[in-house]
């Protein structure tokens, strides 16, 4: 079994879960969520040893995607794989964004858009793709079956679930998503969030007030 590990890199003004998971076995990685703050990511990546060979989003959201095409550069061009291709408008939207925010992005065009049933690969390790819309269109989760683990931006969250007031975001349909995508994945699946503390699916499932709300 090829070991899974990660670690959370907080980046931007948001605190935002940018996080290195990686093969401990190959000592290779991908970055997940960029959102910004670079020297923060690259000093990371340098004390853990690990080799980079891709960016990973889940999202197109500022504070998830806005340091992807420096982190690109600085890393000698590494290719960008996700989001769904449905968030192409918040993608090309990204130094705009930064601007009302009081920082710099760079807008970015993945090398390989996802959608349901792809998978990604990161040294021996093999994540499935999943399509969760409802805080964004084109919103996706990471999952790895042998740790049991998924990535999952900002779908679900400890007690909590993502935001729905933003453009094209819809409360309905991200329940629907994470009832339909997230819970078949089984109850004892850690979930790494894009804000706060990892979560469980089983313990969402029976007390998180959003999800149980509508049940």
């Amino acid at each position: 079994m090829t070991q899974l590990k990660a670690f959370i890199i907080p980046v931007t003004p948001f605190q935002q879960n940018c996080s290195l998971v990686y093969d401990d076995e190959r000592k290779v990685g991908a970055i997940v969520d960029p959102g910004g703050d670079v020297p923060v990511i690259l000093d990371a990546i340098k004390q853990s040893g690990i080799t980079i060979e891709k960016i990973l989003l889940t999202h197109g959201h500022i504070d998830h995607a806005g340091g992807a095409a420096e982190l690109k550069e600085k890393l000698g061009g590494v290719p960008i794989e996700g989001p769904h291709e449905e968030d192409t408008f918040l993608l090309d939207d990204l130094a705009a964004t930064g601007a009302k925010y009081g920082y710099e992005a760079r807008p970015v065009t993945p090398d390989r858009w996802l959608k349901e049933g792809d998978t990604v690969t990161v040294g021996g390790l093999a994540f499935k793709i999943y399509e969760a819309p409802g805080h964004t269109p084109g919103s996706v989760v990471f999952f790895n079956d042998e740790s049991r683990f998924a990535v999952v931006g900002d779908v679900l969250f400890q007690g909590s679930v993502g935001r729905t007031d933003f453009p094209r975001g819809d409360h309905a349909t991200l329940i629907r998503s994470i009832k339909e995508k997230l819970y078949p994945l089984g109850d004892d699946v850690v979930c790494l969030p894009g804000h706060g503390q990892p979560c469980q699916i089983g313990q969402e499932r029976e007390t998180n007030p959003f999800l149980n709300e509508q049940a």
